[in-house]
């Protein structure tokens, strides 16, 4: 597989648009994910229906090429999960655009292969009304389900910039 950065990161039409046709219903049933509660507060992660780990590694590959993105271990997720940092010199978001730390987003190990990431708004009420995510049952956070085939690993792959592009202060979150 080619791994190709498309386009300027900064250019609008990479950001994923909460209105547009090409934002459309995620095809199938819901996959099983875990639901920890506060009083069992184990990981969240996607049980079914899971991302080849060819897309999962596209996708860490295509992080680590934005501008200001470091990938290393997770502040708040399992062992073997990838997060997607900011260096702080251009995390200029929102508090609620970091997980923790400058984390805006991370990858679940290859048996799983969901993300984890904050999301502005409208587009975290749009993933969940196209069914292509769930809130983490504690923190709020947006479970995006891992990429099956080579068009949601491009849709995926707009949420992550959209992500991306919340951290950097791009987005006002109202």
């Amino acid at each position: 597989m080619e791994i190709i950065l498309q386009g300027n990161v900064m250019d609008e039409s990479l950001t994923i648009d909460p209105d547009s046709p090409t934002f459309r219903d995620r095809n199938g049933e819901t996959p099983k994910t875990t639901k920890p509660d506060k009083e069992h507060p184990f990981p969240h992660q996607q049980l079914t229906q899971n991302a080849p780990k060819e897309f999962q590694d596209e996708l860490v590959v295509r992080a680590s090429l934005l501008p200001g993105v470091e990938v290393t271990e997770s502040c708040v997720s399992v062992p073997g999960a990838r997060a997607f940092r900011l260096d702080s010199a251009v995390a200029s978001g929102p508090d609620e655009a970091f997980q923790c730390g400058t984390e805006f987003a991370h990858i679940h190990p290859p048996g799983d292969g969901s993300l984890h990431m904050t999301l502005p708004h409208a587009v975290y009420d749009r993933v969940l009304d196209t069914g292509w995510g769930e809130p983490h049952p504690i923190s709020g956070t947006m479970l995006v389900f891992g990429p099956r085939t080579e068009d949601e690993l491009e849709l995926v792959w707009q949420f992550i910039i959209t992500s991306y592009r919340f951290a950097v202060g791009e987005f006002s979150d109202s």
